[in-house]
């Protein structure tokens, strides 16, 4: 599993052969600026929710690719309706793709899209792939809920929001790793605007501290899980 970082909360996955975005705000973040979503391949987008700064990129690389839009059900009609494939899900469901299975899981956050449409309950996925598994939080307070994902399924890796403010800080973050028995993280949802600013040594320092790694990526860069 391959895991490439493209600034603010916005992945590619490349797993079971398949090409897979998470989140798409690429193309207005000027931090991501030397990123090209029209050399982006997906053959599926997980939208989390429905803010403006995770489906920003949604249409234009659905367009050109026919990617499979996956997300709660009220995301999924919403796409489904202006033409686009669309897998609706929601909260504890899983359904087996091609890439492996996905789970759809609970988030502490709101969602509406930009044009005021509702845009059902936020959440997070967990994609149990061939030989690796990852939990992907979405925008997210810590939550109790997070203690459940272990029971299921044993994670390789935690992708976790740590800019505060909007979500989870980094000592949330933390207690979130313990929740979910996983001491390997990847923080996004960072450094985009001045209210998600953080300082990167510190961050890193203090899941050290606790025995824990934190990898803060940049914009660009992968990861082979």
């Amino acid at each position: 599993m391959k895991i490439t970082f493209y600034g603010h909360a916005s992945l590619g996955i490349e797993v079971g052969g398949k090409h897979i975005i998470v989140d798409p705000y690429i193309s207005a973040n000027p931090n991501a600026a030397h990123i090209d979503i029209d050399t982006l391949k997906a053959d599926y987008i997980l939208l989390t929710h429905a803010h403006g700064d995770h489906i920003l990129d949604v249409e234009a690389i659905a367009k050109r690719t026919n990617a499979v839009i996956v997300s709660n059900a009220e995301i999924a009609g919403y796409y489904g309706a202006k033409g686009f494939q669309s897998h609706p899900m929601n909260h504890g469901g899983s359904w087996n793709f091609d890439f492996g299975k996905l789970k759809y899981v609970n988030a502490i956050h709101s969602s509406s899209f930009p044009d005021g449409s509702y845009g059902g309950n936020p959440g997070g996925f967990v994609i149990e792939g061939e030989h690796k598994n990852v939990y992907i939080a979405g925008d997210t307070s810590l939550s109790m809920d997070m203690k459940l994902i272990p029971m299921r399924t044993k994670l390789d890796l935690a992708i976790l929001p740590i800019g505060d403010n909007f979500t989870m800080d980094v000592e949330d973050a933390i207690i979130a790793s313990d929740f979910l028995d996983c001491d390997k993280i990847l923080g996004y949802h960072y450094d985009t605007f001045g209210y998600i600013e953080i300082d990167h040594e510190e961050s890193i320092r203090k899941f050290f501290n606790k025995g824990k790694d934190l990898m803060l990526l940049e914009i660009g860069s992968s990861i082979d899980l």
